[in-house]
């Protein structure tokens, strides 16, 4: 234990800050309890799961900025073939969705490897097209969710202090993170990540693991998708504030936005903090769109405080 948290002291900060800003969630409001914490897992798993996928194309040395437009764009043809559907129907939905999610993250970075572009430029491109695909589609919001799909996400399990959303999130980001980080591929896009150069002189299949890692971050942004679909019972084709959302979990969550560095656990910490501040915030009576303010302050200071380490750590 003592060993584990010489070893990621970061993730240990961010659970300090999520037990002290829930602190301050239950002093101000000290009826808030398990309905709160069931709210929590819900609202953020949308959140979560897009950090995920924009931390595993980080880490292996780019980024998407189609992040969210993928998730419009998959909740939005997840919830029009599902509505009015059967369960089977909608389970052959559920993974044509996903297969959909790799495919679009597939083609981003086949797109970035073929035109050598730059990753922030071709993706943001991307992320007008799927956005604009998606407003194709449907023009409000419209479709409809199953029935055991928005059940599986809410409500407690267990016990009440234990959100169905937060056993989906772990059991899903561990049954694909987990495996992967352990294996070869997952070695290779830290490897690209970090260096590149070294990372091809060693063998490495560049070119192919930057497909593979966007082909990822398409799979989450899916399955982030999805849990939209779940959240509201039908789907909006306006791809909302979820991409540089995720850059914000990211940054707070310990990622390097140079590459090769960070996991998936603090981002998704990151995206619970970032609920509470906002919570609070409006459970103090303040404008709710000053937690956006607060959040790029957060932001600023952790960028700093990461480059001060930084320097503290090439300097003898």
């Amino acid at each position: 234990m003592t060993s584990w948290i010489r070893r990621s002291p970061w993730i240990v900060a961010l659970i300090g800050l999520l037990v002290v800003f829930f602190a301050i969630t239950k002093m101000l409001v000290p009826n808030y309890g398990a309905p709160g914490v069931q709210a929590l897992g819900i609202s953020i798993l949308p959140n979560a799961l897009a950090a995920v996928a924009q931390a595993i194309v980080v880490i292996s040395g780019g980024i998407d900025l189609s992040v969210g437009s993928m998730m419009a764009l998959t909740s939005v043809v997840s919830a029009v073939l599902m509505k009015g559907q059967s369960d089977i129907f909608a389970v052959g939905v559920v993974l044509g969705t996903l297969a959909l999610g790799v495919l679009l993250g597939a083609i981003n970075g086949a797109l970035i490897v073929a035109t050598r572009v730059p990753d922030i430029v071709v993706t943001l491109a991307m992320s007008f097209v799927w956005a604009g695909v998606a407003l194709l589609i449907i023009h409000t919001p419209g479709g409809g969710a199953a029935p055991w799909l928005m059940e599986t996400i809410r409500g407690p399990l267990v016990s009440e202090w234990i959100p169905r959303g937060l056993v989906v999130l772990a059991v899903l980001v561990g049954a694909i993170w987990i495996p992967l980080r352990r294996s070869n591929l997952g070695l290779s896009l830290f490897a690209i990540g970090s260096n590149r150069l070294a990372a091809f002189r060693s063998g490495v299949p560049v070119d192919r693991m930057k497909i593979v890692s966007y082909a990822l971050t398409g799979l989450f942004s899916s399955l982030a998708g999805l849990a939209l679909t779940a959240n509201t019972g039908n789907a909006s084709p306006v791809p909302g504030p979820y991409t540089l959302e995720s850059i914000a979990a990211i940054v707070l969550g310990g990622v390097s936005l140079a590459g090769g560095r960070g996991g998936v656990v603090g981002p998704i910490l990151a995206v619970a903090v970032l609920y509470l501040i906002r919570i609070d915030l409006q459970f103090i009576g303040i404008n709710p769109n000053f937690g956006t303010v607060v959040q790029g302050v957060i932001l600023i200071g952790v960028v700093m405080l990461g480059s001060f380490l930084a320097l503290r750590r090439v300097r003898p």
